[in-house]
């Protein structure tokens, strides 16, 4: 099975790496700012639209273009080499999908394609195949 689609939209820039630590009764807690929050729920929202009717359970290959609103000198379709990293990208982006119920784990990733690019169309291309 595979599925393919674009989300049309400006990325998010913020990243899963943007979790803050605080300190309650002497402990530890991790929390999301409200910059991430956003980013989750932005992305949650245009992920649903396009949840399989069917949690993929075998081993998948994940490709991810993410396209960038052009800025400066730059043109359609150049690599974009500036941060954000495409790990940093790509782990909310994961756990969003985990969250929608594209599949179980999202262990089940065994082969990425990651790439960002300076685009026209700003957005998220992804697809989703069995291997």
């Amino acid at each position: 099975m595979t599925i393919e689609f674009f989300m049309p939209m400006k990325p998010p820039t913020t990243t899963h790496q943007q979790k803050q630590v605080t300190v309650r009764n002497g402990k530890p807690a991790f929390y999301e700012p409200e910059e991430l929050k956003a980013a989750r729920a932005k992305l949650m929202g245009h992920l649903g639209q396009h949840t399989p009717a069917l949690k993929y359970n075998s081993t998948l290959r994940l490709m991810v273009k993410w396209c960038f609103p052009i800025t400066a000198d730059h043109h359609d379709g150049e690599y974009k080499y500036t941060k954000p990293d495409t790990d940093n990208l790509q782990k909310l982006l994961k756990d969003c999908m985990t969250d929608c119920g594209y599949w179980e784990d999202d262990a089940l990733v065994a082969s990425e394609i990651v790439e960002k690019f300076w685009a026209k169309i700003p957005g998220i291309y992804i697809r989703i195949e069995a291997i």
